[in-house]
């Protein structure tokens, strides 16, 4: 098989191995010498399956997508706002800003501007991934990235015909099975559930946050950087997505550690504000951390995308707002001792969906024809306040242009390059394995 499937497996494991290491202390090293503890149990995730792996090394996959044909890709496809790290796990629920529960893509920390293939390609093989662990014979794989993909292309040629397409979204109303499911769980959670889970009501009447496992209480010069750095979120806010001014003021800001796999070692802070009113109940948990560099960043060389963000919390709610049509009204990015954080609700309603209870192909197609659809919704369909500098075309023509009427040869490609490279990246957690348990990731032992 030709492409990026027979060059991972070229050369000796040794070699494969030294590659992977490389790449990963390339990425993370910065982070690793800060917070070494939160690393090693970041690798101690990814080494206990596969697909683990596969999530926490989005690098990797760019690393081998760097200078690989792409025969879809024109000069517009290979510059369009892209997840940057979609896989099969990074869909589930939440609440968009139009007060509508939908669900969607809902992870946005690699977001950047790239070929549209990416996404796909790092989705679909992140379905044979899924699909292997629940020992799925590869025929009924093949058959759910085909569906996957083609649920993909039928979206966007929706987009392109329809001149509604900021009303699609997938909601109670327009779903069904699994999903429908998922939504219908959503919408019992709530913020008051969220605040006594993470805060409390002091001697004084007021709301606090709890202190306990990954919650840090903050010195009088840190909460002061804290509070200077929330100040300047204010004015990223759009304008048209502001509350009163009673609803910013600031309650309570604690330190944060103990993110999953993706943002392992990345400072962060919540903090408590007032809300719409005064009452306890509406008191709004937010969420400021610092901006990671994006993966699909260390492959795009483009000095006009670079010099548009201010720092990567810019870039991460500047990519959200692209990728989502109605955005978190909380959304904004600020700057702490030069270094960029994203700011946004900490919310009751992101809910991930979970596959430990699909355990057949047909159970699994459903939800994919609902993934093959999000993803093309995020690739077309960007929020009214997003800024349309660096993509000012439609994304949905240039796709359906690139692809023409070559979809069952684009279907086909993308059902190799999912069950192939699933097979490399199981090997490349066995080279993983080897090099964390023994010690050959300088740096970072397995102690």
């Amino acid at each position: 098989m030709a492409g990026i499937v027979g060059s991972a497996r070229r050369g000796e494991p040794g070699e494969r191995q030294a590659k992977i290491v490389d790449v990963l202390v390339e990425a993370f090293s910065g982070l690793m010498s800060a917070d070494p503890d939160a690393f090693r149990n970041k690798f101690r995730k990814m080494a206990a399956d596969p697909f683990a792996f596969y999530r926490g090394s989005a690098p990797l996959f760019y690393a081998d997508m760097d200078g690989e044909e792409d025969r879809w890709a024109s000069e517009r496809t290979s510059r369009v706002w892209i997840q940057g790290d979609l896989h099969a796990e990074n869909f589930g629920t939440y609440l968009a800003g139009d007060g509508v529960f939908v669900f969607d893509v809902n992870d946005f920390d690699e977001a950047y501007l790239g070929h549209f293939t990416w996404d796909i390609k790092r989705m679909v093989a992140s379905v044979a991934l899924l699909a292997w662990s629940k020992a799925i014979s590869d025929e009924d794989i093949a058959s759910l990235i085909e569906k996957y993909v083609r649920s993909y292309v039928e979206q966007v040629h929706f987009f392109v015909e329809s001149d509604r397409d900021h009303e699609f979204s997938l909601r109670l109303d327009t779903t069904e099975g699994e999903v429908h499911r998922m939504l219908l769980e959503t919408r019992m959670n709530t913020r008051v559930g969220l605040l006594e889970d993470t805060t409390l009501v002091d001697e004084n009447f007021d709301r606090r946050f709890r202190l306990g496992p990954g919650v840090r209480e903050l010195d009088d010069a840190e909460r002061e950087k804290i509070h200077a750095a929330f100040e300047s979120y204010l004015d990223t806010i759009p304008q048209e997505k502001r509350f009163r001014s009673l609803t910013y003021e600031v309650k309570d800001v604690v330190g944060r550690k103990g993110f999953g796999i993706g943002s392992a070692g990345l400072p962060a802070y919540n903090i408590l504000v007032e809300g719409p009113t005064q009452a306890l109940e509406n008191d709004v948990v937010l969420s400021m951390k610092q901006g990671n560099v994006a993966a699909p960043s260390r492959i795009v060389h483009d000095e006009r995308i670079e010099e548009y963000f201010e720092h990567h919390g810019h870039r991460t709610a500047v990519s959200q707002r692209a990728l989502q049509a109605h955005a978190d009204p909380w959304l904004g990015h600020t700057e702490m001792d030069g270094i960029g954080f994203v700011v946004a609700e900490l919310s009751p309603y992101v809910e991930d969906i979970e596959w430990s209870d699909l355990t057949e192909p047909e159970e699994m197609e459903a939800v994919l024809d609902y993934l093959g659809r999000a993803t093309a919704k995020v690739h077309c369909v960007a929020d009214e306040d997003s800024d349309p500098t660096l993509v000012g075309f439609q994304t949905e023509d240039e796709i359906v242009a690139a692809i023409g009427d070559a979809e069952d040869e684009f279907v086909k490609e993308m059902v190799e390059f999912g069950i192939g490279y699933s097979e490399a990246a199981r090997e490349d957690h066995s080279l993983f394995v080897d090099a964390f348990r023994n010690g050959k990731i300088p740096g970072l032992s397995s102690r």
